[in-house]
């Protein structure tokens, strides 16, 4: 699957499915949380551990809307 095309679906998800935008809404919160820390020029260790926590889950959600959109790719090839 070609760039364009899965643009074309992740854009076709946002407006079919809510958990799909559900999802983006989170991984969009998540990514301004570890931007925030990331812009201070020092982070205790309880924020370290708070970046570390929000990357992973950041991550996580990316995964489920790239298998999501994998998903129904192959469900229009079928």
């Amino acid at each position: 699957m070609d760039r364009s095309q899965e643009t074309d679906i992740k854009a076709h998800l946002m407006q079919t499915s809510e958990e799909f935008q559900k999802l983006a809404t989170q991984h969009q919160e998540y990514k301004r949380k570890v931007e925030e820390l990331e812009a201070k020029p020092f982070l205790t260790e309880q924020e370290e551990v708070e970046e570390h926590r929000l990357k992973k889950l950041k991550l996580h959600l990316k995964d489920v809307m790239e298998q999501m959109i994998h998903e129904h790719a192959s469900q229009q090839v079928a």
